[in-house]
């Protein structure tokens, strides 16, 4: 049995309406703001796919956590904001940046999927204790790849697309601008499987603020 269920992508912003129209145009899905000034795209299911918070701080140091993404076009992508960081060359992707600077991939397909969200990546010091751990939590299938990285796949909710991790010399020095939310029954069942309380639940928050074992930030709402 999982430990949670994968809930929806996080994304921090200087300006979340406009990181959102971005990425709406991007993944071509529908833009829903809230009276805050923040925003989250829809995607098929009526569910919010992904949710922009509003920060102060801007991006400041490479993102451990990224998107790979779907795209008939880099020229497309570069009329909504995005510059290529890194040419394809002999790789299958292409390394650009959104409007607010964070690292994405880009994946050219003559059709893409009706959900052109590919994947996560996670930049971590141990992909294989990293994917193992998550795909414990999430009940997916974990597949370790001869290049050193590992993937967690099949998860429920989000069959259509994977979570990789990758392996990064550099150490995390600053909270991640990309997480992910889950739900779970119990927060004490994910604490005891090796993640760490920042911030539990309390009348400000309606959820718990945890870390991964490698420090990776993300939000466990109750389930119910």
């Amino acid at each position: 049995m999982a430990l949670a269920r994968f809930k929806k992508i996080c994304i921090d912003a200087t300006n979340p309406l406009s990181l959102a129209d971005f990425w709406g145009s991007a993944l071509d899905q529908r833009v829903q703001a809230d009276d805050s000034g923040e925003a989250g795209l829809v995607a098929g299911s009526g569910r919010h796919a992904i949710w922009f918070n509003r920060v102060q701080q801007p991006k400041g140091v490479k993102n451990r956590v990224h998107l790979d993404i779907y795209a008939t076009s880099l020229a497309d992508l570069e009329k909504l904001g995005s510059q290529v960081l890194v040419p394809q060359g002999d790789r299958g992707w292409t390394v650009m940046t959104d409007p607010e600077g964070g690292e994405y991939c880009a994946f050219l397909r003559d059709d893409v999927p009706e959900n052109r969200l590919h994947g996560l990546v996670v930049d971590c010091v141990n992909p294989t204790k990293q994917a193992a751990w998550w795909g414990h939590v999430l009940k997916g299938e974990v597949v370790h790849h001869g290049q050193g990285y590992s993937t967690v796949q099949g998860v429920k909710h989000i069959k259509h697309m994977t979570i990789d991790f990758v392996p990064v010399p550099e150490p995390k020095t600053e909270p991640n601008r990309v997480h992910w939310d889950v739900t779970a029954k119990s927060v004490d069942a994910l604490l005891e499987s090796g993640a760490s309380l920042v911030r539990r639940q309390d009348d400000e928050i309606r959820w718990s603020v945890l870390a991964d074992p490698e420090g990776n930030e993300f939000c466990a709402f109750p389930k119910g």
